[in-house]
């Protein structure tokens, strides 16, 4: 029973997708896993500590910390599971965390050390394949984005200031941020920051707070 739990786990891990059952279960007898469970408010993996694992959220959810290099602002994100965090600090030159990853409520959580990634990718070529394509997509997504039309009005500049620093589109998003840096980000002045905001969240793409901007879930805004 467990494990067949661990092999339809496995199914979900974008790593290990397109495997076939023979190979799953090959994986499954010679691997290492981790499984532990997080509290409420328990840090999953934090800012600066070295990557070292491949981290798999099971269920549950997580709120993600970004911050700026100056910590003169952050951005707080959430989102359930399944879901993987990003890898791309996994290998290269800066092998640690770049953001902080809680608990917002029970969290099961599957992790794979790097070495057992390595013999994976020795030993399975799809699992090479796979791993190689979720580096390059990451690679091409940011590399597109130099690509794209500069936007056109005040507003579009500030939903593409949030969009490029968040981690993931999905899920509800808070930046912390008083309105004097964010006008320094947009090179204008704070009255006209402050006038695009006050007309985003009329618009209900925002929720305006001292200090604080608050972008509620596009899906929940869909289904409202």
């Amino acid at each position: 029973m467990q494990g067949l739990r661990l092999y339809n786990q496995l199914l979900l891990h974008p790593l290990f997708q397109g495997m076939s059952h023979d190979d799953l279960e090959q994986v499954i007898t010679q691997t290492k896993f981790d499984f532990r469970k997080y509290a409420t408010g328990e840090v999953i993996a934090r800012e600066y500590d070295t990557c070292s694992h491949v981290v798999f959220l099971l269920d549950g959810t997580t709120s993600i910390h970004s911050s700026s290099d100056d910590h003169s602002y952050s951005i707080l994100e959430t989102i359930d599971g399944p879901w993987m965090v990003p890898i791309t600090n996994l290998f290269g030159l800066q092998q640690y965390y770049t953001r902080t990853f809680t608990a917002e409520n029970v969290c099961h959580v599957l992790t794979i050390d790097k070495t057992e990634v390595m013999h994976l990718c020795d030993d399975f070529l799809i699992f090479r394949f796979n791993l190689l394509n979720i580096l390059t997509a990451a690679l091409q997504r940011r590399e597109r984005a130099l690509w794209q039309n500069a936007p056109q009005s005040l507003e579009q500049r500030i939903e593409r200031f949030f969009s490029e620093r968040c981690i993931t589109p999905h899920g509800a998003k808070t930046f912390l941020i008083k309105m004097t840096r964010l006008a320094e980000e947009m090179g204008d002045s704070r009255l006209d920051v402050s006038r695009a905001l006050n007309n985003m969240q009329r618009r209900g793409l925002i929720i305006l707070h001292r200090g604080k901007i608050i972008i509620p879930d596009p899906h929940d805004r869909k289904n409202g």
